[in-house]
């Protein structure tokens, strides 16, 4: 069986870090995430996601980012019981985070600029502590399956059906 989350959005709020009795970091946050159609007066709606990041992932993601900082997180579902105060049992469904992604410059995360090429120039994944840049700016990236406006040379022979 396949529990698999992949999720874009902006953080609701900061990211709520908090250390187990044995020391590991926990950390807590909310992403809206956009639903792709609008609602009958013509509205996008969002809907938001609680979401949990445990060890070093949850104090990077702490440091690098802040409420309305745009993300992509990688996860699973993941559904818990307490009982609260009041004896009631409370079922909590949440994104157990096993990586993430900064989908826009701590530039225009500060500014609060949502500029599409702010937001895609670059995309700094972090999982389990490690750091690394996937993704460079779009425009330095040059086409290589680009003709040139000049037809394809193919013969029939080189197509596999």
């Amino acid at each position: 069986m396949i529990n698999s989350v992949a999720l874009t959005g902006r953080l609701t709020r900061n990211v709520d870090v908090r250390y187990t009795q044995s020391g590991t970091a926990v950390g807590s946050f909310t992403i809206a995430v956009d639903r792709q159609f609008r609602s009958a007066n013509g509205e996008h709606e969002a809907d938001f996601i609680n979401c949990v990041i445990w060890r070093k992932s949850a104090e990077n993601l702490a440091n690098f980012v802040k409420k309305g900082s745009l993300v992509g997180v990688e996860g699973r579902i993941q559904t818990r019981t307490y009982d609260n105060a009041q004896g009631q049992k409370v079922f909590i469904t949440e994104v157990v985070v096993e990586s993430f992604a900064l989908l826009e410059s701590r530039q225009a995360s500060q500014n609060g600029t949502e500029s599409q090429h702010a937001t895609n120039r670059t995309a700094t994944v972090i999982s389990d502590g490690s750091h690394k840049k996937p993704k460079t700016s779009l425009s330095d990236s040059t086409d290589q399956f680009a003709n040139n406006g000049k037809p394809i040379d193919i013969s029939d022979d080189d197509l596999p059906f």
